[in-house]
């Protein structure tokens, strides 16, 4: 799929919600969606992380995008409704969803990880994305060619030591995503995949392996083929899907 070249035109007309979008894999993603044609609703709790995007879409000649400063970290039923409604009312429908955002400490043995920094990484990274799922999926099922890419981890699909709640909270996001393409399996206008990153320069790798020089690692850019292709018409048969970006 590195090799995937998509058309400039792949996602024209699309409108597409991006989580975690001031920054990282989500800041990429808005900016490689809006260069195919999407409007994309950029949400992250960083309003000037926001902002910077905006302005980059726009330098580029991209759709006007639409900012959401919102923090899924005290996320409810009753905002994201709201957040849903404020979607459907200014930008009409909503065509994709890529869960970006992420809550991450440190790599820690179990035993010295607390209550709260748990309770923390599940709310934000398994939480929060099924609850948005969910509140958006009215929209999401209106649309003709609908997707959803939850970002899951490597150490969550294969757990190793330190990585603690975010790894389980991680693995139990390509749970959620196969069970909702298992529900969802009559409806063939929306799919949900799961997209593993891997390696990649990153603020979070550059925190996990601060030895590890990120030259030696692929861009951001690099991996946006993958995205571009799971967010576009042209994976419509992929659905309940673990997909690993390999370079």
């Amino acid at each position: 799929m590195k090799d995937y070249l998509p058309r400039p035109d792949l996602l024209a007309g699309r409108v597409i919600l991006v989580t975690g979008a001031s920054s990282g894999l989500g800041r990429a993603a808005s900016l490689a969606f809006a260069r195919h044609g999407a409007t994309v609703a950029l949400l992250a709790r960083n309003e000037a992380g926001l902002e910077a995007v905006y302005d980059e879409i726009l330098a580029a000649g991209g759709p006007e995008p639409a900012m959401f400063p919102y923090d899924l970290a005290v996320a409810d039923d009753r905002s994201l409704e709201t957040l849903a409604g404020t979607l459907a009312h200014h930008l009409k429908r909503l065509d994709g969803l890529l869960h970006s955002a992420h809550q991450f400490y440190s790599l820690t043995p179990l035993h010295l990880q607390t209550l709260e920094q748990w309770q923390s990484l599940m709310r934000v990274n398994l939480i929060a994305p099924f609850a948005l799922t969910r509140a958006c999926l009215p929209l999401l099922q209106q649309a003709p060619d609908a997707s959803v890419v939850f970002t899951g981890e490597t150490h969550g699909h294969r757990p190793q030591a330190y990585w603690g709640g975010y790894a389980v909270a991680k693995s139990g996001l390509e749970t959620l995503s196969r069970i909702w393409a298992d529900e969802l399996d009559s409806n063939e206008n929306l799919r949900i995949n799961t997209l593993i990153p891997g390696q990649v320069a990153t603020t979070l790798r550059a925190r996990t392996h601060p030895g590890l020089s990120p030259d030696t690692l692929p861009g951001t850019d690099d991996l946006m083929p993958w995205y571009l292709y799971l967010m576009g018409a042209d994976s419509r048969a992929v659905r309940g899907q673990i997909v690993e970006c390999r370079i």
